[in-house]
């Protein structure tokens, strides 16, 4: 049924693209008779352009997995209460990207930080190509500022991790054997009152080979923490093979464009100029704010269109 929805969204597509040519060639035609038609040309090439713009990134994502939900992890760099808030910043940025393309995000795990921000988050965003464009954010990212936690208002630099794998469904075969697994149970923390449960319903599931943590308090049953955290697992132990092949084909072609975990993919400056730049596209944006607020587009589409010429 997904990929029946999904071939329907591409035929209807290719109509709506159809008829708003239609639509121009009219215009054209009218104004070709005298007719006053600049203002409805400038709105259909404009809707048309945007049109063009997000089926040309349907198409640049061809992945396997692609078309799957994302599960999006969090962890703030070294540099204490700075880093641990840049980390709250980027959940904040991805929740409202989430909000702005109609997907739902749900937050699994949430570690709050002391004085401010997170020590780690783990998120699920559902929608169609959530992962093939989430795909794009992985690596670390770095935010220069004036830190609000320094007296002496100087220039600070932070670091945070952000790490994306495709939820991973039962119709692909990932081999866990329960020998293999951890499962620890710890009552959920958050910042107090009624965030706080009371009973040991947190679960926290260890994968022994690998060392691979998967964990959920978000639900209020043990047992669909279970279910959660399992499939957190399942997906993270599918993106470390994905990640292997990665890995050998990096190997193979020293020139491919490089999105491993430990990049430095992004830098986001608020001081002493406004800038967010991309380290592998190179693309720039003035508005860091908006970028802040979940104007993710603009990086996700350049880093397709990059991630396609290395590959052709």
């Amino acid at each position: 049924m997904q990929a029946r929805k999904r071939l329907e969204e591409l035929v209807a597509a290719d109509k709506r693209l159809a008829g708003r040519v239609s639509d121009l060639e009219a215009f054209f035609e009218l104004a070709g008779e005298g007719e006053d038609v600049t203002a409805d040309v400038q709105r259909e090439i404009a809707a048309l352009e945007e049109d063009v713009r997000r089926m040309e990134v349907r198409i640049l994502m061809s992945g396997e997995h692609d078309a799957r939900n994302a599960i999006v992890t969090i962890h703030p760099g070294a540099g204490g209460t700075e880093s641990q808030d840049w980390a709250a910043m980027l959940l904040r940025m991805y929740l409202k990207w989430a909000e702005r393309q109609g997907f739902s995000a749900v937050i699994n795990d949430e570690q709050a930080a002391e004085e401010a921000g997170i020590k780690s988050a783990t998120f699920t965003v559902t929608g169609e190509y959530a992962y093939g464009m989430l795909n794009s954010e992985i690596g670390v990212h770095r935010l220069v500022r004036i830190s609000p936690f320094d007296q002496a208002a100087r220039r600070h630099t932070s670091f945070a991790s952000v790490f994306v794998s495709p939820e991973i469904d039962e119709t692909i075969e990932i081999e866990i054997r329960p020998d293999d697994l951890r499962i620890d149970t710890f009552r959920a923390g958050g910042p107090g009152g009624q965030h706080v449960n009371m009973t040991d319903s947190a679960v926290r599931i260890t994968h022994l080979p690998t060392g691979t943590v998967a964990q959920c308090q978000n639900e209020r049953s043990q047992h669909k923490n279970k279910d959660v955290a399992m499939k957190m697992l399942r997906s993270r132990l599918f993106e470390l093979e994905l990640e292997k092949k990665r890995e050998e084909a990096r190997k193979q072609e020293d020139a491919k464009l490089e999105i491993n975990f430990g990049s430095q993919i992004r830098s986001y400056v608020l001081h002493p100029y406004q800038l967010a730049k991309d380290n592998r596209t190179k693309l720039e944006v003035g508005d860091v704010n908006r970028v802040l607020d979940g104007y993710l587009e603009p990086f996700i589409r350049a880093y397709l269109v990059a991630r396609h010429r290395k590959q052709v």
